[in-house]
């Protein structure tokens, strides 16, 4: 499934969000830039960081994924506080299903802005693709919280509720590996 397959906030990208240019600068890993890109200048894409972004999320908008994620990752690395930028980031590294940095992104946004519903969406769609249930469970109860009329909010919820709860059932730990296998319920050693 798609972030933006949910109906929400494609054009989000777009709008007029409020860039903070101090955002904190800590050592938690959710708030570093993409550290395989290297630093704006040499070569860097033709043109400004709101040119990459514009094109990024024209490329993110006609499923092009993996190349929006490189171009959007040289506009983030220009501008860190850009949380549009940011937003846009995540969510072709999502739709990349680089869903270990599409959550460090989201978690970088509702740091900065705990108020965001659809960065703690997000972020709890990467958490719950991680096999990070309960965190997914956390984040998206938020996000239904502040907007209950977004029924992909509420059903993603339901969805991570009812994964838990068959986790439980089945005596699996509430955490999922990434090596564990597809067959449900595991077969008995």
């Amino acid at each position: 499934m798609s972030i933006h397959s949910a109906g929400v906030a494609p054009e989000r990208v777009c709008d007029d969000r409020i860039v903070i240019d101090d955002v904190p600068a800590d050592d938690d890993e959710s708030t570093r830039p993409v550290e395989s890109i290297p630093a704006v200048g040499l070569g860097a894409p033709a043109g400004e960081p709101y040119d990459w972004f514009r094109r990024g999320t024209e490329l993110l908008q006609q499923g092009n994924a993996a190349a929006a994620a490189e171009l959007l990752s040289w506009a983030s690395r220009a501008e860190p506080g850009a949380l549009s930028i940011r937003e846009a980031l995540a969510r072709a590294f999502y739709d990349s299903r680089r869903f270990e940095d599409s959550a460090r992104e989201f978690r970088a946004i509702t740091q900065a802005a705990p108020d965001d519903d659809y960065a703690h969406f997000g972020l709890g769609l990467s958490l719950w693709r991680m096999r990070q249930f309960p965190m997914a469970a956390e984040h998206l109860a938020v996000a239904a919280a502040m907007r209950p009329d977004r029924e992909a909010y509420g059903r993603a919820l339901r969805q991570v509720r009812a994964t838990l709860s068959a986790r439980e059932d089945a005596g699996l730990p509430a955490i999922g590996s990434p090596d564990e296998s597809a067959e449900f319920p595991p077969a008995a050693s």
